[in-house]
């Protein structure tokens, strides 16, 4: 039986995944802000649910997570970062305060709960790492830019964590959903800053305008979207990063695409930073 660490389970992916995890017969740690959410959306599975109250900023509160699933199921099998915040504006419109309190989350608290669970699996010599990133985690945009550079951030990690787990029998993948029907573009999820500068108005200001009609009308569906995530989880030969969505796979070759013009067009200025004495390829 596989024993799930999920964080921010108590809405969007975080709670179908835990559902599907569980209906499955598996057992689930189902950790959120506010666990008796969790709790009221997922009635009838005792002894194999354990919510628990869980802000992944809290380090200490994320070990005593850990302990806790282990003590409950003696052994954590997949953990899935899934806890994430959003913030909309442009860069320059960012708030100190707003940039910190995203990275928190993001980044230091995905590392917060990696840190908590990895002596586990390393102990066990078997595990899974399923870290959410985005889309966004290849490609930004304006208006978002604070937000991918959260996601930028977590494919670095994660794809460093692959080759340092591997030898270990711990695997990892990144999780890259394009949009899905979930509650990520509320407010209860997405921040929009107060700063409005003018200037930005056709390109940050424009995404500002458009994102609040496209709130539960994404193309992505999260119960299709849990399923993948647990097939992921079951692969037997798992990829470093697996995209979710026809907009996320469109998206993907448009930055492919793009990456490789720039280098046939800037191949010579590339080369031509040798060292004279460094044979460089033709």
């Amino acid at each position: 039986m596989t024993t799930w660490f999920i964080t921010g389970a108590a809405r969007g992916f975080g709670l179908e995944i835990a559902r599907q995890a569980l209906d499955r017969g598996d057992n689930v740690v189902a950790t959120a802000r506010n666990p008796q959410a969790v709790e009221k959306a997922l009635p009838g599975y005792e002894g194999r649910l354990l919510p628990f109250a869980l802000d992944v900023t809290d380090e200490a509160r994320a070990h005593t997570a850990v302990a806790a699933a282990v003590e409950a199921f003696g052994s954590i099998d997949v953990l899935v970062n899934n806890a994430g915040r959003g913030l909309l504006g442009a860069v320059e419109e960012s708030t100190d305060a707003a940039v910190r309190s995203i990275y928190d989350t993001n980044v230091f608290g995905l590392l917060n709960v990696t840190r908590a669970v990895l002596p586990v699996m390393r102990r066990q010599r078997s595990g899974r790492v399923l870290n959410l990133s985005s889309l966004g985690g290849f490609s930004s945009s304006a208006g978002f830019g604070i937000y991918c550079s959260t996601k930028f951030a977590v494919e670095g990690i994660s794809e460093a964590m692959q080759q340092e787990l591997a030898p270990l029998g711990v695997g990892v993948t990144l999780v890259e959903p394009g949009y899905f029907r979930t509650d990520f573009l509320d407010a209860t999820s997405l921040h929009t800053e107060d700063t409005v500068i003018a200037d930005y108005a056709a390109t940050a200001g424009a995404v500002r305008g458009v994102v609040p009609g496209l709130n539960q009308a994404q193309p992505g569906d999260p119960v299709k979207g849990a399923a993948a995530v647990l097939a992921l989880a079951d692969a037997q030969d798992p990829p470093v990063r697996a995209q979710l969505g026809s907009d996320c796979l469109a998206e993907l070759d448009r930055k492919i695409g793009q990456l490789q013009q720039e280098s046939v067009a800037w191949r010579d200025l590339a080369l031509s930073t040798d060292h004279d004495d460094t044979r460089t390829p033709a």
